[in-house]
């Protein structure tokens, strides 16, 4: 079946009406038309029809069906006679075109006709010339799926609509319209040629003869090609004597010159009489095309139903559908393939069989197919371990299996519950909608309000659907190792109720799920990474930022046991320590300018529809041309009425209008549309396409481009890309255990993909812990006790269960991570319990009840000693805590000496964590002193201790360094983030930025927050919520160069400059990247904003090499550029209309809007030898100061710009070896720098007074270089550190 079908996809048939394209054998566009790949005409054969309607007088009850022909196929290109002279002699066009035909027969003598008394006839001869590439076999069947018979009466038009699918999994889609004409006289007729038989001259024979009319399209056009078969079965019904393929041809021409519209908020509307056809454009570049009833599925099942064929999906099972509408059978199928997006269905998919393809349903493999309800029987008793779903009545039933029944595994259970709820809440009858509504007299209204309704209806079924794709899945993701591109299925399967883990099982072998999981392991940001994201938890967001083993918090544990039949919905881990506790009183937790919105259900997607010109016939080139021409201008003129800021409307228009030109052979021109998309929106840039032109571009119109630099480098972008997919990696891993020694490198990796650990220093010691007294590799026996213990102490962490009395003490986000055995106390007897914030004791007895021991901050001492009890001495851990004198003493016995390295490691790490203000110390903390258990637990030998001491990092730095914080810097310090949480390695902070909160009531709550942006390695960008510091997104991707610069241009925009010269606009709501600004032609090195009257009025930007370019920031458009006379400027500064450009040797100042050189500022000190690393200028009230900064000293110069002439100001800054970087906050200048201590790197703010010009502060809280400063509301300065330490402190300003 599906080789038959395949053939009949048209691969390339956009060459016809543009003489240039068409002159290359090589170009293959695929311009996206909206249909006729191909039409074609069907019905029975004359002499069957004749015969059969003779033997219908005679026998007229169980007639056999007859057996349908093509009587005409209409493919691209549609040329007239008159044209094809003129084309074939230009040298430009290609040779082999390929033509639509008709059916060729000769007119059948009387002779030959057999006659009624069973005489044979002679055959008739053919000569059908079908195109290339298409097989017309399979395709009969298809447009008469129940067989094609005779009728006595008319009958009304039918129309259903076919699913074709290829070898490599590509589907073409088909409407097919059934429609019946009269037979009179003896006379039928084919192609406009009356044709006799010689049966029962002068009668009547009173028989309809079956019509098929069938639409191939590359898209599931279904509503608009439905519409378009309606309108035209209208317009052939005046025509008596079959003379339709004229007509048919028009319409298939009209629907070839069609395009398909780009994706997002643009449709397109043609006119195809009596209606106005809408072309819908799908939401994004990812998400499929939905024209059709997305509720058909929830009319005909109940919503427990469709959750059984989801499973029954999602477990790629051989599934049946059945109904007795063929229409019902493909939307219905294809409604579900809609609802697993993302997810794909990667088999077999035939929504219609006829009944000649019944055998189909024999296939071993997994399939979705469709039959009529007529052939139910037969499928179910001839076929085995099939699921049949019957559309009409709502019943799922399995057919004969060899032992018993297959049993389907329930969805789990949260997420049904949840998507059962949504189901019932939908309006899913259009006649409610219209109870409170007039009447319309208007046909063209009455088709827009259904359309608007069913729109509405659609996005809420799909976001249900959704919804329900992420519930089930969400957990995916913190069961992947992404560096080593790892799942770990045992572990997720784990983590899963009893209830739900069969459906997991099956689903997790399943095609459809590794392809899911490649898509998460590329980071790739579809519909469910930005459901799952914007759906996120607080507690989600902190747990990014600490990979810590995963425990039940005691707010989950209340919820257990208040719900005995508990189902994990969550990934069970802990969330981050309560800032709060860490953090001195007046600490931000919360950025004042924060307001919580609370917002309404936000309002659904609005359209702009376009409408396309009409299409003049007879269809020859000149009409073809002067449409294509209509259709240009009506794009232009479109695009220049619409103000600059609606991109995405600009964007749609640019894209079609550069379609438009490549059919005109204007290629120079369309590769300028399609370029002008970097500035409205990239992502829906055709890469595929323009590298077909890129490739295919005559040598004279190449080297055009080549001298225009803003197609040159687009070309070099586009070619530079395709390399680039070449060498993407997506292969998927399961978790496996080692089966080999290994040395540290290759342990380093498997400790990271069986995800305990990902901290590269961490798995270091414990691979010391691991190898003491041995080689230092690691057998796979020791590696799988260790790995064992780690999941087993894990999996029974997850049973413990507190009692409420003990529940109460306790803060809402603590976790258990440690119970000891039943030991003896002088608090009496029970078991010691560890938190992230305290050790408690459960007593046991009658109630259980709880005893605070101590909180690690309170501890003062640690000890482990003996008690003697008769003639034994009792290992015992004693503890003594600031707030009581009693000493607790607990009779440990054989884990005493773990305990007291666990108590020591928590209570460093937590002293570590507050006088750094850090919470990730106490994370690194539970996570050391949880390896020193395993450890222990997995070596069972006499030097265990020994080797789980390696694990002490805390205690060990607390006890050979100092960890005295200043106590200036202690008070200043009031927070610590790490944006490389999760990675292997910390990475160098290159630029940060701070955004205010936005108070706009269309967003959601948490876009209201105000955000910290940072810039990593690569192109990285990670951003905070400043409102908790708790990661909002994770890791955009500006490309790969290293990025430079970073400012809110205006409220809805950021940009970032990158050394691959590009400017990325991030758009602030959605919190992507779509567009960007390509007009520099090295390294983007600053980016400032002119305001006027606090309104962003202009953006200008520099590079390295000189240019500096002034932005319109609506239109992207270039204001005015100009090219400085220097080949390194870092950066620049506006004051008073002047710019002042920084360019190593010298500041030169131009104004901002003529680029006129007013000034030239050039160091005249004779110690200073070298380049201006970076500079600020200071207002007062009579004076400009100019602060700058030279490469390599540790001093500081300050200009009156007043006086240039005279000696600098000069502060020298103490144990600093060069100044890095430098913001201005009130009266303050602070001050980034690098030093060096005992031989180390170390990073060191200076807070300089403007008006005494001294160091007020000297700040101490990094161990690498100050990169990065940024200013958040002049109340918080931020600074980032190198790649030594990774992270950004956050300082209040006084």
């Amino acid at each position: 079946m599906g080789c038959k079908i395949t053939n009949i996809i048209e691969p390339s048939l956009i060459r016809l009406f543009s003489p240039k394209l068409a002159s290359d054998k090589k170009l293959g566009f695929d311009l996206a038309s909206v249909t006729c790949k191909l039409s074609a005409i069907l019905r029975s054969p004359n002499c069957s029809i004749a015969g059969f309607c003779i033997y219908r007088r005679r026998k007229p009850k169980n007639l056999p069906p007859l057996d349908p022909e093509v009587l005409s196929v209409f493919v691209p290109p549609f040329i007239s006679k008159d044209d094809i002279q003129v084309i074939n002699t230009s040298s430009n066009l290609n040779k082999s075109k390929r033509r639509s035909f008709r059916k060729k027969k000769e007119r059948p003598k009387i002779e030959n006709v057999k006659s009624l008394h069973g005489d044979q006839k002679a055959a008739d001869t053919e000569e059908i010339t079908v195109p290339k590439d298409i097989d017309l076999i399979g395709l009969p069947q298809l447009c008469f799926p129940g067989g094609l018979y005779l009728a006595s009466e008319s009958k009304e038009d039918h129309i259903h609509f076919l699913v074709f699918t290829d070898v490599c999994g590509n589907r073409t889609y088909g409407v097919v319209a059934q429609y019946y004409q009269p037979m009179q006289d003896g006379c039928i007729s084919s192609n406009g040629q009356d044709q006799w038989e010689s049966v029962q001259t002068g009668k009547t024979l009173g028989c309809f003869v079956p019509f098929a009319i069938c639409v191939i399209s590359r898209y599931p056009y279904f509503n608009a090609l439905k519409d378009c078969l309606s309108c035209l079965l209208v317009q052939l019904r005046p025509f008596k004597n079959f003379d339709v393929d004229e007509h048919i041809k028009e319409f298939a021409a009209k629907l070839f010159l069609i395009p398909s519209p780009p994706p997002g908020p643009l449709h397109l509307v043609f006119n195809m009489k009596p209606l106005q056809i809408i072309i819908p454009s799908r939401e994004d570049p990812d998400s499929p095309i939905i024209d059709l009833d997305l509720h058909l599925p929830l009319l005909c099942f109940k919503p427990e139903q469709v959750l059984q064929i989801m499973t029954c999906i999602l477990t790629e099972q051989r599934i049946v559908f059945f109904s007795s509408d063929w229409a019902l059978l493909t939307l219905v199928a294809e409604c579900f393939m809609l609802y697993l997006h993302p997810l794909q269905w990667q088999h077999t998919f035939v929504p219609i069989l006829s009944r000649q393809m019944l055998d189909f349903v024999m296939a071993p493999t997994s399939f979705l197919m469709g039959c009529h309800t007529d052939h139910f029987e037969e499928v179910s008793m001839e076929a085995e371990d099939l699921i049949l779903i019957n559309i009409d009545n709502g019943d799922i039933t399995h057919s004969k299996t060899p032992e018993e029944e297959p049993e389907i595994p329930d969805v789990p259970a949260q997420a049904a519950e949840t998507f059962i709820k949504r189901v019932e809440s939908l309006q899913l009858h259009y006649d409610l909608e219209l109870c409170h509504l007039g009447a319309s007299t208007d046909l063209g209204e009455l088709q827009m309000r259904r359309r608007a309704w069913q729109q509405k209806l659609n996005s809420e079924v799909q976001q249900t659907a959704l919804q329900l794709i992420v519930n089930i899945f969400r957990e995916v993701k913190d069961h992947l190792n992404y560096e080593h591109r790892v799942f770990n299925s045992e572990e997720f399967l784990k983590t899963r109720a009893m209830g739900d883990q069969p459906f997991y099982k099956k689903v997790l072998e399943t095609y459809m799920f590794h392809s899911f999981l490649k898509a998460r392991l590329n980071r790739k940001m579809d519909a469910f990474a930005r459901l799952e994201l914007s759906t996120q938890s607080e507690e989600d967001r902190l747990n990014v930022m600490f990979n810590s083993p995963r425990r039940l918090t005691v707010e989950k544990m209340a919820s257990k046991r208040f719900n005995p039949q508990y189902v994990i919905s969550r990934r069970m881990v802990i969330s981050m320590p309560n800032l709060q506790d860490i953090q001195l009183p007046e600490g931000p937790t919360r950025i004042s300018s924060l307001r919580r919105l609370e917002t309404g259900r936000g309002k659904g997607r609005t359209f702009t529809t376009f409408k396309i010109p009409e299409i003049h016939f007879p269809l020859v080139c000149q009409c073809v041309q002067s449409y294509y021409a209509d259709f240009f201008n009506h794009l232009s003129k479109a695009i220049n009425t619409l103000p600059p800021d609606n991109s995405a409307l600009l964007a749609r228009y640019f894209y079609l209008r550069g379609l438009i030109s490549l059919m005109q052979g204007k290629l120079l021109n369309a590769l300028s549309d399609f370029q002008n998309l970097d500035k409205t929106d990239l992502r829906i840039f055709p890469t595929d396409l323009v590298r077909k032109i890129v490739e295919t571009m005559p040598p004279s119109e190449r080297s055009q481009a080549d001298r225009k630099p803003e197609l040159k480098k687009l070309i070099s972008r586009v070619m530079e890309k395709q390399r680039e997919i070449m060498k993407i990696d997506d292969h998927v891993k399961k978790f496996e255990l080692p089966k080999t020694h290994m040395q540290l490198e290759d342990f380093v990796k498997r400790i990271q993909e069986s995800g305990i650990v990902k901290d590269i220093d961490t798995i270091h010691r414990l691979f010391d812990a691991l190898t003491v007294g041995h080689q230092k590799q690691i057998d796979p026996e020791t590696f799988r006790d260790f790995y064992n213990y780690w999941k087993e102490t894990e999996a029974e962490a997850q049973e413990v269960n507190l009692p409420p009395t003990v529940i109460e003490h306790l803060d809402k986000n603590e976790c258990v991570y440690k119970l000891s055995c039943s030991v003896k106390t002088n608090y009496g007897v029970g078991k010691i319990a560890l938190t992230q914030k305290r050790l408690f004791l459960l007593t046991e007895g009658g109630r259980p009840g709880y005893v605070q021991i101590a909180a690690f901050r309170d501890i003062e001492d640690v000890k482990s000693t003996t008690v003697a009890f008769l003639v034994l001495r009792i290992p015992t851990l004693r503890i003594k805590t600031i707030s009581k004198k009693e000493v607790f003493e607990a009779n440990l016995k054989t884990e005493c000496d773990l305990w007291y390295l666990i108590v020591k490691e928590m209570w460093a790490g937590k002293k570590m964590a507050d006088d750094h203000k850090d919470p990730q110390y106490i994370q690194q903390a539970l996570t050391n002193i949880l390896l020193m258990d395993a450890v222990v637990g997995a070596l069972q030998s006499s030097k265990t201790i020994y080797a789980a001491s390696k694990l002490s990092y805390f205690d060990r730095m607390k006890n050979e360094v100092p960890m005295m914080v200043p106590k200036t810097t202690s008070e200043t310090l009031k927070h610590k983030i790490n944006p490389s949480a999760g990675e292997m390695f910390p990475q160098a902070i290159d630029v940060l930025l701070y955004t205010p909160g936005q108070l706009d009531p269309s967003e959601r709550p948490v876009s209201a927050h105000p955000k910290l942006w940072c810039a990593l390695n690569e192109g990285k960008v990670v951003v905070f919520d400043a409102s908790t510091w708790s990661i909002q997104q994770h890791c955009f991707k500006m490309g790969s160069s290293k990025l430079t610069c970073m400012v809110m241009v205006e409220q809805s925009q950021v940009w970032i400059g990158s050394q691959d010269s590009f400017i990325y606009i991030i758009n602030t709501h959605s919190m992507s990247c779509n567009k960007q600004l390509n007009d520099h032609r090295s390294d983007v090195t600053d980016i400032i904003v002119e305001k006027k009257n606090g309104i962003p009025s202009e953006a200008y930007s520099c590079s390295s090499d000189g240019t500096v370019i002034a932005w319109n920031i609506s239109s992207l458009k270039v204001n005015r550029a100009f090219q400085l006379p220097c080949q390194n400027l870092t950066s620049v500064k506006l004051h008073n209309d002047l710019l002042w450009c920084c360019t190593g040797s010298c500041i030169l100042v131009v104004s901002a809007h003529e680029f006129r050189l007013q000034m030239k500022i050039e160091h005249n000190l004779k110690d200073v030898c070298s380049c201006v690393l970076c500079f600020q200028l200071f207002p007062e009230v009579l004076n400009l100061n100019l602060w700058a900064s030279y490469s390599g000293s540790s001093d500081l110069y300050i200009w009156n710009t007043r006086d240039l002439a005279s000696t600098p100001q000069m502060i020298h800054l103490q144990d600093c070896s060069e100044i890095t970087c430098m913001i201005k906050v009130k009266n303050q200048m602070w001050i980034g720098s690098r030093g060096r201590s005992q031989g180390k790197i170390k990073g060191k703010i200076y807070v300089v007074s403007a008006e005494k010009k001294t160091v007020e502060k000297e700040l101490v809280g990094h161990a690498d270089t100050v990169k990065a400063l940024c200013s958040a509301e002049d109340r918080y300065v931020l600074s980032g550190s190198g790649k030594e330490e990774g992270k950004i402190a956050i300082w209040k300003v006084e």
